[in-house]
């Protein structure tokens, strides 16, 4: 007897359906799985049968073909166990064949019949609504992932006995109830760390303001201890509250890397991603022989935070230049080639030299200029390009660590990115941008024009202060977000003012 049944495979971070085709016939024994399975979905044989042991379900002597079609798309992990089961029962008239129009099912079977949880879940239940299925059976751990999505009915199974029971008629279950983020934003702001806990360093906040406000990445330079990673940490929560679309696509991202608790649903707050300076290019960028999201991509619509800038490997920083120009990252292997979103800003921090004391108020740096230059040459021209904001930080007094008064909360500095990033939507729409950073030499034309005083200021720091010529465009970008932050039509004198101090490593002296 031959059945079919729907599944899915995750390609990239988007799902593709899988059509499950058992066919059950004489001519020999034993089950035969074809259509390019990795070997997590081979062993699904031998779960497979113990399920059916300890499930009082019984296992044809006769010989079954299991096809997962497209035959020549590679299908990889655990998921596949249920819909194969569910076929195979029902080529062996043990479920009925009509239950399973119109359903997907996934999840993986344990040994004594339960159902394990998988990755993935819900670009697969995303998948299953565009192709207009009417449910899809899932395991009962991801639940709340699954939940996520409106308009098609999820149902969540312990046990393949359960799901057997259920496509049968002879067990009732309600779909899972959608999740989604709270309409007034609460839990999407409500962050364990504040800007008010930092004390001074007010110009640094005022960095990642107007980083936060136009979308710019930031790189912060300064001595061990001044702050660098407590400011860093709390730039998530200045940021706009995330989208309902935004919310989807990380939470799929998050998904297909295994990073969900079972808990979760749609993802609330933007993610903040702090690699390790050890982390190799493919924990970065993503891939591997079973290709998975990398730290970019987890860190989309969010901050990725790269301490100890200089600490990692040449090879590793360069791989950044694609993300942070494209906002996607394209990994590309002789097996495969995927695409992930990386549309993150980068907050990186490092010391401005080997012993981390160069330009310190109070203590004598012990390197020599040489030694500098080299420390800061570790970081490539082309990626410091990418960097629209180069701060210093300095170490805070006494007298201020010592203050009880409480710096600006967040969410007073949130309204005001908020403010500008409304503006910037007007002003892009329908170009397919959504902040200044991401403005190319012709919107620069168009919407950064500069009156004669401007144009003045900007041509005597560059020949004055010693700026390469690669900081012309990012300090207009920077001006542009600092008149929006100020609720100003065009960019002023003032506002070319500040956007040059934010470039410390293009000053002459720092060897670059």
């Amino acid at each position: 007897m031959f059945v079919s049944c729907l599944a899915g495979a995750i390609v990239g971070i988007r799902a593709v359906p899988v059509t499950v085709e058992v066919n059950v016939a004489g001519g020999g024994i034993g089950l035969f799985l074809v259509g390019l399975p990795d070997n997590a979905v081979k062993e699904s044989e031998q779960r497979i049968r113990s399920a059916f042991g300890n499930s009082m379900f019984r296992m044809t002597g006769r010989k079954v073909v299991v096809n997962l079609a497209p035959a020549d798309l590679r299908k990889e992990g655990s998921g596949f166990d249920l819909p194969i089961a569910v076929g195979i029962l029902a080529a062996t008239e043990q479920v009925n064949e009509g239950a399973l129009e119109g359903t997907l099912l996934v999840g993986e079977l344990s040994l004594d019949g339960g159902i394990r949880p998988v990755r993935g879940v819900l670009p697969l239940v995303v998948m299953a609504k565009a192709q207009g299925l009417r449910r899809v059976i899932i395991p009962a751990a991801n639940a709340n992932e699954g939940a996520a999505v409106e308009g098609i009915d999820v149902f969540a199974v312990e046990s393949l006995s359960q799901a057997v029971s259920f496509l049968n008629g002879e067990t009732r279950l309600e779909p899972v109830s959608p999740h989604v983020p709270d309409a007034d934003g609460v839990a999407m702001n409500r962050y364990a760390e504040d800007f008010a806990d930092v004390k001074g360093q007010q110009h640094v906040k005022r960095a990642l303001e107007i980083a936060a406000a136009g979308g710019h990445n930031v790189l912060m330079v300064g001595a061990p201890g001044s702050g660098k990673t407590m400011l860093a940490r709390r730039m998530p929560t200045i940021l706009p509250p995330m989208t309902l679309e935004e919310a989807v696509e990380c939470t799929e991202i998050h998904s297909v890397a295994g990073k969900l608790g079972e808990a979760s649903g749609l993802l609330s707050q933007r993610p903040f991603r702090a690699p390790h300076h050890l982390a190799s290019q493919v924990a970065l960028v993503g891939g591997g022989q079973s290709p998975q999201p990398g730290e970019v991509s987890l860190a989309h619509n969010g901050v990725l935070f790269l301490d100890e800038l200089p600490e990692f490997g040449r090879n590793v920083l360069e791989v950044l230049r694609q993300p942070l120009e494209e906002k996607t990252i394209t990994v590309s292997r002789a097996r495969y080639i995927v695409e992930y979103p990386a549309n993150f800003t980068l907050i990186a921090a490092m010391n401005p030299c080997p012993c981390g004391y160069y330009n310190h108020p109070t203590k004598e740096c012990t390197c020599p200029p040489s030694a500098v230059r080299r420390y800061v040459s570790r970081i490539s021209g082309p990626l410091l390009d990418r960097i629209d904001i180069h701060v210093e930080v300095t170490p805070v007094s006494v007298e201020e660590l010592g203050s009880a008064e409480r710096g600006e909360p967040s969410a007073a500095i949130r309204e005001r990115v908020v403010r500008a990033r409304n503006i910037q939507s007007g002003r892009f729409a329908g170009l397919g941008i959504h902040s200044n950073a991401m403005m190319n030499s012709a919107m620069i034309r168009e919407f950064c024009a500069l009156d004669r005083d401007s144009a003045a200021l900007l041509e005597r720091a560059i020949n004055r202060l010693g700026l390469s010529a690669r900081a012309y465009d990012r300090i207009i970008r920077v001006a542009r977000t600092i008149a929006d932050l100020a609720g100003c039509a065009d960019i002023s004198p003032q506002h070319i003012a500040e956007a040059v101090g934010y470039r410390t490593l293009d000053r002459a002296g720092w060897g670059l």
